[in-house]
């Protein structure tokens, strides 16, 4: 079969299975029953995973807060080890 034959076949079949909203409201919702429950969630349990997810949401954003301020700290000593090296050197040559 070509591609086209394939698609017309689809369309075919998809035209004879014309779904309403409601109908497709339904499948949505047991389809998404379906992929939570196969994770191990409850789909009644809604507000649970909510809480969850704003959990971790906060977790991740106080990790990627921490890891800026550990990064500007590094930078921070560097540099003013750098400064204090250079100042040292400054204060022995005029020394001498």
């Amino acid at each position: 079969m070509t591609p086209d034959e394939i698609k017309d076949v689809i369309r075919d079949v998809l035209a004879e299975q014309r779904l309403n909203e409601p109908d497709i409201d339904k499948v949505a919702l047991k389809t998404i029953a379906t992929l939570l429950t196969s994770f191990g969630i409850d789909e009644n349990d809604r507000v649970e995973l909510k809480a969850d997810f704003s959990h971790l949401r906060r977790w991740r954003k106080s990790v990627e807060q921490t890891q800026t301020y550990a990064f500007k700290t590094v930078v921070t000593v560097l540099v003013g080890g750098l400064l204090g090296v250079i100042w040292l050197g400054i204060k022995t040559m005029l020394a001498k």
